[in-house]
Protein backbone atom coordinates (compact mmCIF):
# COMPACT_ATOMS: atom_id res chain seq x y z
CA UNK A 1 0.00 0.00 0.00
CA UNK A 2 3.01 2.46 0.62
CA UNK A 3 4.39 2.14 -2.52
CA UNK A 4 1.10 2.93 -4.25
CA UNK A 5 0.87 5.69 -2.16
CA UNK A 6 4.25 7.41 -3.41
CA UNK A 7 2.98 6.67 -6.73
CA UNK A 8 0.11 8.34 -6.61
CA UNK A 9 1.57 11.32 -4.10
CA UNK A 10 5.00 11.71 -7.09
CA UNK A 11 2.50 11.22 -9.78
CA UNK A 12 0.05 14.05 -8.72
CA UNK A 13 3.38 16.20 -8.10
CA UNK A 14 4.49 15.49 -11.78
CA UNK A 15 0.92 16.34 -13.11
CA UNK A 16 1.51 19.61 -11.21
CA UNK A 17 4.38 20.67 -12.49
CA UNK A 18 3.51 19.98 -16.00
CA UNK A 19 0.71 22.05 -15.35
CA UNK A 20 1.77 24.99 -13.55
CA UNK A 21 4.80 25.27 -16.72
CA UNK A 22 1.93 25.15 -19.15
CA UNK A 23 -0.05 27.78 -17.41
CA UNK A 24 3.24 29.74 -17.28
CA UNK A 25 4.58 29.37 -21.19
CA UNK A 26 1.06 30.04 -22.43
CA UNK A 27 1.00 33.07 -19.96
CA UNK A 28 4.48 34.27 -21.03
CA UNK A 29 3.67 33.77 -25.19
CA UNK A 30 0.33 35.82 -24.80
CA UNK A 31 2.07 38.55 -23.06
CA UNK A 32 4.79 38.60 -25.94
CA UNK A 33 2.41 38.60 -28.60
CA UNK A 34 -0.03 41.69 -26.92
CA UNK A 35 3.14 43.55 -26.20
CA UNK A 36 4.31 42.52 -29.83
CA UNK A 37 7.71 41.52 -29.27
CA UNK A 38 9.99 39.79 -31.51
CA UNK A 39 12.00 37.70 -28.36
CA UNK A 40 10.04 35.77 -26.20
CA UNK A 41 11.17 37.68 -23.34
CA UNK A 42 8.26 36.59 -21.23
CA UNK A 43 7.74 33.30 -21.91
CA UNK A 44 11.67 32.50 -21.22
CA UNK A 45 11.09 34.55 -18.13
CA UNK A 46 8.01 32.96 -16.77
CA UNK A 47 9.14 29.53 -17.70
CA UNK A 48 12.98 29.66 -16.05
CA UNK A 49 11.16 31.53 -13.11
CA UNK A 50 8.34 28.98 -12.65
CA UNK A 51 10.72 25.78 -12.98
CA UNK A 52 13.19 27.37 -10.15
CA UNK A 53 10.10 27.19 -7.92
CA UNK A 54 8.78 23.84 -8.90
CA UNK A 55 12.65 22.70 -8.16
CA UNK A 56 12.06 24.51 -4.97
CA UNK A 57 9.20 22.90 -4.22
CA UNK A 58 10.47 19.32 -5.16
CA UNK A 59 13.14 19.87 -2.85
CA UNK A 60 11.59 20.80 0.06
CA UNK A 61 8.76 18.01 -0.62
CA UNK A 62 11.62 15.09 -0.60
CA UNK A 63 13.06 16.55 2.48
CA UNK A 64 10.32 15.83 4.47
CA UNK A 65 10.41 12.27 4.48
Amino acid sequence: MKKQNSFLRYGGLGIQMLATLGVGAWLGLKLDHYLNLKFPVFLITFVFLLFGGIMYQLYRTLNKE
